[in-house]
């Protein structure tokens, strides 16, 4: 890769080693969304070696700075919820494109790595399904457990059907190639038995 996308990595990167969580990566603790960052990255990798730059970067920024906009300030509703998306899409895409022009990157690229952060023609879009997938992977892979340890098993069920909707064929046999204790395989089972 360029210069410049190294560049407006490790200014990523740096920007999300801020996040005052921690998250274990199975070793030590580092700053979650620089871990989520490592993740999408990673996961991005994965479903396609070939990526590109573009689809790079927004993997990398998909949450960047996440925790400035917590979801307590807006209402425990579904509608607060969607109000709270909205504006972290408005915000992870304004702070990339703040780093990629300071790195040297042209207007057509910094506009199509805010197009895939806040995943517009997301079903259309090659790019933007795939940056889905990975990042529907990443709970999957990371987060389901605990998730499904904090909540009751009707929620998690429902929260894996609607991630099951986002993904891509190509996102569901990665997930379902994935390593899952085993009550976390069964919830996951059953979820998709009782989609069908």
């Amino acid at each position: 890769m360029t210069d410049r996308f190294q560049t407006a990595i490790y200014q990523i990167d740096e920007a999300n080693r801020k996040d005052p969580n921690r998250e274990s990566n199975g070793r030590v603790l580092q700053p979650k969304e620089f871990l989520y960052a490592e993740r999408m990255s990673a996961w991005v990798r994965r479903l396609n070696p070939h990526a590109s730059e573009a689809l790079m970067l927004a993997a990398r920024a998909q949450h960047i700075c996440r925790w400035v906009i917590p979801r307590g300030e807006y209402p425990m509703t579904r509608v607060g919820y969607l109000e709270w998306r909205t504006r972290l899409k408005q915000f992870h895409a304004q702070q990339t494109s703040a780093i990629l022009k300071e790195a040297g990157y042209d207007v057509e690229t910094i506009k199509r790595v805010e197009a895939l952060i806040k995943k517009e023609k997301l079903k259309t879009d090659r790019e933007a399904q795939l940056l889905e997938d990975a990042a529907c992977l990443v709970f999957l892979e990371n987060g389901l457990a605990d998730f499904a340890r904090k909540h009751e098993e009707s929620k998690v069920i429902d929260i894996l059907q609607k991630t099951w909707q986002k993904m891509s064929e190509a996102g569901h046999q990665a997930a379902l190639a994935l390593a899952m204790p085993p009550h976390v395989r069964k919830i996951v089972e059953k979820a998709l038995t009782s989609q069908e």
